[in-house]
């Protein structure tokens, strides 16, 4: 496998990209910082959808669709916004062969069309909450593009609420962050994250707030796998989005926006990759059992698509692979690359003794299993290897992770993983020193590791690392 994939203690970004180039997960697209998400990426990015989906609408959020383009002047309204956004946005200026009367931006996101249709629906506290949710795609011009961490052009769901209260604001924010992000990352993906409070430099434009769920991938680094931000009265006040209260005065409504992407599928490669390619967490993996037909003959064919059907109708994924007319060990070596959880191989000689091969794709381990036992010891192992997945990726995180007590060692520690140090010792003028060194400040903590409300709390812990 070594001929495959560059190891990744010898390059970790050349491993990334070798892994979702012969993986067949994604390929670059013809404009730069574009990708072209091929079947195999897409499968895997469809299940996420379908998970986290039901988790959004569970916190009682709708779906809704709105426009790509997006007035250049709605995002002029709130000016943190467009400042924050400025060097990314991609602006359109003819249309149909002629100049734009006014010039329109393809979505960066979108709070500003988003607010202008929330204060159009809205009237009543009746009205109120307002829990929206789209999935679509956004443009952010980047300067370096790699391919699912930072693309010109991606797929992501992005949550826009209204409420009547700051409170319900805030929890409603923090019940999609630990509800459906925490839920999703750490029971599907296998991610342990770090939920935390993002510093005011790393706040999301106009937001009063922004939490984070951060991942640290194989090579020690942080990824920022999604944020929800409250976003105060700031939209509210700009798209005046307010609603006549129950005591018939005029009130403008508190807004929130939450948001993650294909971002994730770059987290799940990196924090669970290994040198013989992706491993994918069973409860996420399109195909989680890969019934496999070594040789042809001898009754092989009818025994592995019977085992394939009893994999199915106990409800496993599965899928099966005959092509004999391919070599069975490149075949077994695209199955590794892509992650299978479990591959079963039915050949001559260990269906004569009444066998099949169950092997796990966590740990490479093979078992010669009756082939009546083989649907049960599969369920075994997708739910051992789930659980095996996020321990690994649990006791990879805390190896990398030291507590220090300056900004000077804490800089030093980000080199090679995580520092947890006391936000005291950092403050505002720390993090720009940090941030001069490539290190930033990744999130905040309370002493109890639960999320504080703002940095300005006593006694809060700051993560810094290196990060995509």
């Amino acid at each position: 496998m070594a001929r495959v994939l560059t190891p990744r203690a010898e390059d970790f970004p050349r491993w990334y990209q070798d892994l979702i180039a012969k993986a067949k997960l994604a390929d670059n697209g013809p404009v730069r910082g574009t990708m072209v998400i091929r079947p195999a990426g897409y499968a895997i990015w469809e299940r996420m959808q379908a998970e986290m989906d039901a988790r959004i609408k569970a916190a009682g959020a709708e779906n809704a669709y709105f426009p790509l383009f997006i007035p250049e002047s709605y995002l002029k309204r709130e000016a943190e916004h467009v400042e924050g956004f400025s060097p990314e946005l991609a602006v359109v200026t003819h249309g149909g062969g002629k100049q734009l009367a006014e010039p329109v931006v393809v979505r960066p996101t979108s709070e500003t069309v988003i607010g202008e249709f929330m204060a159009k629906w809205i009237d009543s506290y009746r009205d109120l909450p307002l829990l929206l949710n789209q999935w679509a795609n956004v443009v952010r011009w980047e300067l370096r593009p790699r391919v699912f961490l930072r693309t010109s052009e991606f797929l992501w769901q992005e949550g826009h609420t209204a409420h009547a209260t700051r409170e319900d604001a805030r929890a409603y924010a923090r019940k999609i962050l630990h509800e459906a992000y925490e839920d999703l990352m750490v029971n599907v993906l296998g991610i342990p994250v770090v939920v935390g409070l993002k510093t005011a430099r790393e706040r999301f434009a106009g937001a009063t707030a922004t939490y984070t769920c951060e991942g640290m991938m194989g090579d020690g680094k942080a990824l920022q796998l999604g944020t929800s931000h409250e976003l105060g009265q700031n939209f509210a006040k700009a798209f005046d989005i307010s609603y006549s209260s129950a005591e018939g005065g005029r009130e403008h409504a508190w807004t929130t926006s939450w948001g993650t992407s294909t971002r994730m599928l770059g987290g799940l490669i990196m924090a669970h990759g290994d040198d013989n390619g992706l491993r994918v967490p069973p409860r996420l993996a399109p195909i989680q059992a890969y019934v496999m037909i070594v040789k042809a003959g001898d009754g092989v064919g009818e025994a592995a698509a019977k085992l394939r059907d009893a994999l199915r109708d106990a409800g496993v994924r599965v899928a099966l692979d005959d092509r004999t007319d391919t070599a069975f060990g490149r075949r077994a070596v695209d199955a590794e690359l892509r992650g299978y959880p479990v591959r079963v191989e039915v050949g001559p000689r260990d269906l004569a003794a009444g066998n099949a091969v169950v092997v796990r794709r966590t740990d490479g381990s093979k078992a010669p299993t009756p082939v009546a036992d083989v649907v049960d010891a599969v369920l075994a192992a997708l739910e051992a290897d789930q659980q095996a997945l996020h321990d690994e990726a649990l006791a990879h995180r805390r190896s990398r992770t030291v507590e220090v007590s300056t900004l000077a060692e804490a800089i030093e520690a980000a080199a090679t993983g995580w520092a947890m140090v006391p936000w005291s010792a950092v403050g505002i003028a720390g993090e720009a020193e940090a941030n001069g060194q490539g290190v930033t400040v990744r999130c905040l903590l309370r002493a109890d590791g639960s999320v504080p409300d703002n940095e300005d709390e006593p006694d809060l812990t700051a993560i810094l690392a290196r990060a995509y």
